[in-house]
């Protein structure tokens, strides 16, 4: 994909693909025919945000897991958990991710 990427920016295609940014920068989401990683910084936000969304529908979340291994699993858990705590703070972690909007910490009584 990077011999895509070089032939594309800055090359004889760049004014396409700038249309092409600015035509998906206007709030419209991708479909899954049009997930494409390599080409720019910001096409690539927007295909991992598709990619992370068909990912994450019940059905196939449901029939993925139950071809994973073992290894399989801990190896994406530990993978996945790795980049959300290197991305997230633990309130974004709770809110986004969890979806648990009132968490909080007790306050520990000295």
């Amino acid at each position: 994909m990077a011999l895509a990427a070089e032939a594309f920016n800055g090359g004889l295609f760049q004014p396409a693909l700038d249309f092409f940014n600015l035509f998906l920068s206007h709030s419209m989401t991708l479909d899954s025919q049009q997930i494409c990683f390599g080409l720019s910084p910001q096409l690539d936000q927007q295909s991992l945000s598709c990619f992370l969304q068909l990912a994450g529908r019940q059905e196939f979340a449901d029939f993925l897991s139950q071809r994973l291994s073992e290894q399989e699993i801990q190896a994406f858990v530990d993978f996945f958990t790795g980049i959300l705590k290197r991305n997230l703070s633990e309130e974004e972690y709770h809110r986004l991710f969890l979806q648990d909007e009132h968490h909080h910490h007790p306050v520990e009584k000295g």
